[in-house]
């Protein structure tokens, strides 16, 4: 395959909402165009918290049928979503329920019980992962403690991505980086650790094989390429944890910097060759997950944007819309550090009203109560400058290399403010974009999928000589 030009499809789900791009591949630069937007909901049925997998798929074609309404010719596709949520899939290959969401409360209190089966620490020695209620091992725990039928019933599982793929294809694969997120998988063996499963009565031969980012899966299926007017195009099993797709598309020139994946949450880590499993990591709770090229992406997950997004909502319910732009100006609009709060605090996880929560974690901590919009969302990105900062500070200690750069991509790159703010807490040079850094590293990997580019290292020239990131100093 040798041509001036390439189309991938890349359809880049997050938990608010999703989106289908084009991405042309042309004289060693990449650019994109979205195609379709579409939300992405939580069902509540029964105090259970759902995904509707089923709109997803049909906002999955509607981007296929955009990008045939236009004469587009694609040469891939290749999906992207969330990590740790999955599909129970029957004997025959049907789905037997829609996902449940990692927001479901059926999780909270489940990682303590687990390890009065296994302890904890054996749960981190053998996975490397951040302990977090909604880890996929806890799913699984509240699925069985609940005897939940569609667990009871189920053949196969498959994580969102694989999902879709499946629906698409007709093929179920694992793949690597989305699997990587589920602790239940050996980042040493890069194997499923089988004892975490029958321990709870669970067989692991629920799990598909695993295969690494840039696999061929299969090709659309001829009644659905024919539905949507495309031919049998191949879908390729990209980064499928948007993390990881996001890290691929960081345009480092060398090993030393840490990134700041910033949207809904913040994942700050670093890029090495090994995982990082010690007694330190452990207390600082750090996970290791996986990355292209098998690397590991070494971080921890911080509650992001989500604070705002759901103050946006309240907002918005009471009839006021704030854009980005009017937010960041609200936020500089008044003094800094009136307010603080831990964006990580189990308080914030999904509250009927997260400006009540904000309020009355700063009124139990003896703080000012912020007391409009402005208050609010300078809270919140101080918290969230100075919770980047600490967690840095975590990094340098067992990093095996001096970072000397902080890459901040995805959405929240665009906030000027907030990268400002963090230089300032960290100290060392802040480079923000490309703010699209998902749906390039998706675009990418189908790219190295079909041998078109070789190694992440040329990914990121290509990405260095398609993108003009800014740079922030700190000014303290």
């Amino acid at each position: 395959m040798n041509r001036d030009s390439y189309h991938f499809f890349a359809f880049d789900l997050g938990a608010t909402s999703g989106r289908s791009i084009l991405g042309v591949l042309r004289n060693g630069k990449i650019e994109l165009r979205e195609l379709t937007r579409f939300p992405n909901k939580i069902i509540r049925i029964h105090n259970k918290y759902y995904w509707d997998i089923f709109a997803l798929y049909e906002a999955l074609k509607e981007g296929l049928v955009a990008a045939a309404s236009q004469n587009i010719r694609l040469d891939a596709i290749g999906i992207d979503t969330w990590g740790v949520d999955f599909v129970y899939l029957g004997e025959d290959g049907s789905l037997l329920s829609q996902p449940r969401s990692y927001r479901d409360p059926y999780t909270n209190g489940k990682p303590d019980e687990y390890f009065k089966l296994i302890p904890k620490k054996t749960v981190y020695d053998w996975t490397g992962i951040q302990i977090m209620n909604f880890n996929s091992l806890y799913q699984l725990y509240a699925a069985k403690c609940e005897n939940y039928s569609p667990l009871e019933a189920a053949k196969d599982i498959l994580f969102m991505p694989d999902a879709l793929s499946y629906l698409l294809t007709g093929k179920k694969i694992c793949e690597y980086t989305i699997a990587s997120t589920s602790q239940l998988l050996n980042p040493k063996t890069k194997k499923f650790e089988a004892e975490l499963f029958e321990t709870m009565g669970i067989s692991s031969s629920i799990m598909q094989p695993l295969v690494m980012p840039g696999t061929i899966i299969g090709s659309l299926s001829e009644s659905l390429a024919k539905e949507c007017g495309l031919p049998q195009i191949p879908v390729v099993a990209v980064a499928g944890h948007d993390t990881a797709s996001a890290v691929a598309a960081v345009p480092a020139e060398n090993e030393n910097f840490a990134y700041l994946s910033s949207g809904t949450w913040s994942l700050m880590g670093i890029e090495v060759k090994e995982p990082i499993i010690t007694d330190e990591t452990y207390r600082l709770n750090f996970t290791n997950e996986g990355g292209v090229e098998g690397t590991t992406r070494f971080l921890k997950n911080i509650t992001g944007m989500w604070l705002l997004e759901q103050c946006r909502k309240e907002w918005e319910a009471a009839g006021r819309k704030y854009s980005y732009s009017e937010i960041v100006e609200l936020s500089g609009s008044v003094a800094g550090f009136q307010s603080l709060i831990d964006p990580d605090h189990p308080s914030f996880a999904n509250p009927e009203s997260m400006t009540r929560a904000i309020a009355e974690y700063c009124a139990q901590n003896d703080q000012k109560i912020p007391a409009n919009p402005a208050d609010f969302i300078r809270c919140i990105f101080d918290s969230l400058a100075l919770k980047y900062k600490e967690v840095l500070g975590d990094l340098q200690k067992v990093a095996p290399f001096r970072i000397e750069k902080l890459h901040v991509i995805g959405g929240g790159s665009q906030n000027k403010l907030l990268n400002q703010m963090t230089a300032d807490a960290i100290g060392i040079p802040v480079i923000a974009g490309p703010s699209e850094a998902t749906a390039i590293g998706n675009v990418m990997m189908q790219a190295k999928g079909l041998g078109i580019v070789k190694s992440l290292p040329e990914i990121r020239e290509i990405i260095r000589n398609s993108v003009e990131p800014q740079i922030y100093l700190s000014k303290t």
